[in-house]
């Protein structure tokens, strides 16, 4: 294949107007996700100047996550995907909105943004499920590799504009403008999602809802498939190892090694290699996609080795780049490989029960590196991290599952898409609603 077909199967997913909405409406929900934090921060430190009520009104949106995240996955499987995307977007911004009037009137208080928080926090639980099992309803099968790749540049290109965008204009008007700011670009993506045109993926019989069986129907797909639990094991060690080293014991570091300056280049550095990083494994063709993107997590590590040996700055942009692609690789195949081998019907309660071992990762890790650091001293610390991660890549590759599974056979267990920019609509092809364990 010529460098310049290849480009072209890259974009192909780009044809199929559903899709292109899709990443513009994800783009803009992760850019909003990464502006609120700073915004919301800098207007608790405006109000009382205490880092306790920073990580109390930050920290409310988290409980949310926890508490509602499963009963996302439900949601997602009974309703129509982009409609909850839509709907939470709009009230994402209806709540941002509450609470940049509440600031510019001087009517904020601690209670006021605590409860908004706990509202973001339930409305963006409600709806991680549904984005991340949406997109294969929006391209042809064969497409999916490409379409999570660009998917997810989208996503990274939109946290790298949130957070800049975000400290950029709280800096210069204020946080309360910042939330309002933020406010517009959730009303924006839900404008994207309502251009979002796919069938429903169905199965063959729907019973009357009850969350408790639905949940547990959920749990029984993400644990028959050995796969599945071993992966997302590996990433709670390894969320919690780099939450720890690379948010918490990383600037601290920084603080006296690098500089401020020096630490934001590392992490813009980082998330351009996830941008390349994406549409290097959009071109892939290789069938043992999760086997390799498990593998490269082990490189993981780097960044953290680099910190603990206060290696010189290039080493440690060089670590962070390296890292991002590193993350990419293993994201595309994640969700290729989910979408590929998890009923549609049932494919975001799976997701959930992933996202809620992830969301209890990162706090676990936050909350523990400081005491480690403290107790053995932070270089320990981080070559204890460091370890961790190898030592949890190991034991998931040595799953046979893991290393078996394949991706890219030309089947799915995910609907059609409804049509494309370029073609007619066709019949969705049903979703089956019975499918043994992945091997």
């Amino acid at each position: 294949m010529t460098a310049s077909a290849e480009k072209a199967s890259v974009l192909a997913p780009l044809r199929h107007r559903s899709f292109r909405d899709l990443v513009a409406g994800r783009t803009m929900t992760h850019c909003a996700n990464a502006m609120a934090p700073i915004a919301l921060a800098f207007a608790v430190l405006d109000l009382t100047g205490s880092a306790i009520d920073v990580g109390i009104v930050v920290g409310a949106r988290s409980i949310a996550n926890i508490l509602l995240v499963l009963f996302g996955g439900i949601l997602a499987d009974r309703m129509p995907r982009a409609l909850i995307l839509q709907g939470s977007s709009l009230a994402a911004a209806t709540v941002q909105a509450a609470a940049a009037l509440a600031l510019l009137t001087d009517a904020a208080s601690i209670g006021v943004l605590v409860a908004l928080s706990v509202v973001n926090g339930a409305v963006s639980a409600l709806s991680m499920p549904a984005s991340a099992s949406l997109v294969p309803q929006t391209v042809p099968a064969g497409e999916l590799r490409a379409a999570n790749a660009l998917s997810r540049m989208g996503v990274n290109a939109g946290m790298i504009a949130g957070a800049s965008g975000g400290g950029m204009v709280t800096a210069v008007a204020g946080p309360g403008w910042g939330i309002a700011a933020n406010a517009v670009v959730f009303a924006l993506a839900a404008l994207a999602y309502h251009g979002v045109r796919v069938p429903r993926a169905t199965p063959a019989e729907r019973t009357p809802a009850r969350p408790l069986r639905e949940l547990r129907e959920g749990w029984q797909e993400f644990t028959e498939r050995t796969w599945v639990w071993v992966v997302v094991l590996q990433f709670f060690v390894v969320n919690a190892v780099t939450a720890g080293g690379i948010q918490v014991l990383g600037p601290t570091l920084a603080d006296s090694v690098y500089g401020r300056t020096a630490w934001g280049l590392v992490l813009a550095v980082q998330m351009g290699g996830a941008l390349i990083g994406g549409f290097l494994v959009g071109r892939s063709r290789s069938r043992h996609a999760l086997r390799i993107g498990v593998a490269v997590v082990a490189l993981d590590a780097l960044p953290l080795l680099a910190l603990a040996e206060s290696a010189p700055l290039a080493l440690l942009v060089g670590a962070m780049f390296v890292n991002g692609l590193a993350l990419e690789q293993f994201g595309v195949a994640w969700d290729l490989s989910l979408q590929e081998n998890v009923p549609a019907d049932r494919l975001a309660r799976v997701y959930s029960y992933d996202m809620l071992g992830s969301i209890l990762a990162l706090p676990l890790g936050e909350m523990t590196a400081g005491l480690l650091s403290e107790r053995f001293g932070i270089r320990t610390t981080l070559l204890g991290g460091g370890c961790l991660i190898a030592l949890a890549t190991v034991a998931a590759l040595c799953s046979k599952d893991v290393r078996s599974l394949t991706v890219g056979t030309g089947h799915s267990e995910v609907v059609a898409p409804a049509a494309s920019s370029t073609k007619t609509a066709t019949t969705a092809k049903a979703a089956e609603p019975e499918r043994s364990p992945a091997p």
